[in-house]
């Protein structure tokens, strides 16, 4: 039961940081506050009424239009709503309720509370990169940059949690406890190479293709997200990122070759630009979701 209420409250609360962030994706690339002035249609500037804030019920209810000028409200602001609500939904169901138990160490229940509450912020941020990639070509500092640190600074203290646990009931001079301290700096610094090697593998591909093509191919924003997806992944998750954006770019580029009427040039298919960053959120979404099986089940089928 309480499984089931958490989910149905996180989800709840996904709706609500959706709605929150339709309002960000609105206003950013415009320079705008978040905050003022009230939130209006885009196109007649009508301020909404209370039940015309009402994430999702309200989409539904003026069926996808402004109640005083009939333009159309995109199906942007359903789907980042309820894509926020499933994700947050998913990470309360996958919540070790175990830790609850009062004769369990408190600092299990702040590692999963923690971890939980960083998993929101990254599916946040994946979903609010991706959507401004595919309609901005824009993956801004102010989402990625503190994205990378909040990504290293919880996966470190995760395994600081790791040795406090095993070290309760010893003492600070058992060797287990001082060789554990050491291994904290060795996840720390993985993690780095982790980062750094994920985004030096989207700047070499950035250099080849101006080397090739002689003009821009990538972006500098994707290399800040591939070091992202690093930093909260690792470097096995944020591969398996790169690999499934690579299926989905090779996918859409199929089509602006097959369906001419997708084309913004239909006389220069290969001149469109594909929102990369877009590819990787996805990616980086899959890949925290089933990530791992999907690793195990590539190793058996490789033999390694």
């Amino acid at each position: 039961m309480i499984r089931i209420l958490g989910t149905v409250f996180a989800g709840l609360f996904g709706l609500a940081f959706g709605s929150f962030l339709n309002v960000c994706l609105s206003r950013w690339p415009e320079g705008e506050s978040v905050v003022h002035p009230h939130s209006h249609c885009r196109n007649c500037d009508h301020t909404l009424s209370w039940w015309e804030n009402i994430p999702l019920v309200s989409w539904i209810a003026l069926r996808g239009r402004c109640r005083n000028c009939y333009d159309l409200i995109g199906w942007r602001y359903p789907m980042v709503e309820l894509a926020v609500a499933a994700l947050w939904g998913s990470v309360a169901w996958s919540f070790p309720v175990n830790v609850l138990d009062p004769s369990l160490p408190r600092v299990a229940l702040y590692d999963s509370l923690l971890t939980s509450l960083g998993l929101l912020v990254f599916y946040w941020l994946l979903i609010a990169l991706a959507v401004l990639d595919a309609e901005y070509l824009w993956l801004p500092n102010r989402l990625t940059l503190p994205g990378v640190a909040a990504g290293f600074l919880i996966s470190v203290f995760s395994f600081i949690v790791a040795v406090k646990l095993d070290s309760i009931g010893r003492s600070p001079l058992h060797p287990g406890f001082q060789y554990m301290r050491g291994e904290l700096w060795d996840v720390a610094w993985s993690r780095f190479i982790a980062i750094f090697v994920a985004a030096v593998l989207i700047l070499l591909i950035r250099w080849l293709y101006k080397l090739v093509r002689h003009q821009e191919g990538i972006g500098l924003g994707d290399a800040k997200l591939m070091a992202m997806l690093a930093a909260w992944l690792g470097l096995p998750g944020a591969l398996l990122a790169f690999a499934m954006a690579l299926l989905i770019g090779c996918f859409a580029a199929l089509i602006l070759l097959f369906f001419p009427s997708t084309r913004q040039d239909s006389t220069r298919w290969a001149g469109n630009k594909l929102p990369l960053g877009t590819f990787l959120c996805i990616g980086g979404i899959v890949s925290s979701l089933w990530g791992q099986p999907m690793i195990n089940a590539y190793l058996r089928w490789s033999g390694l």
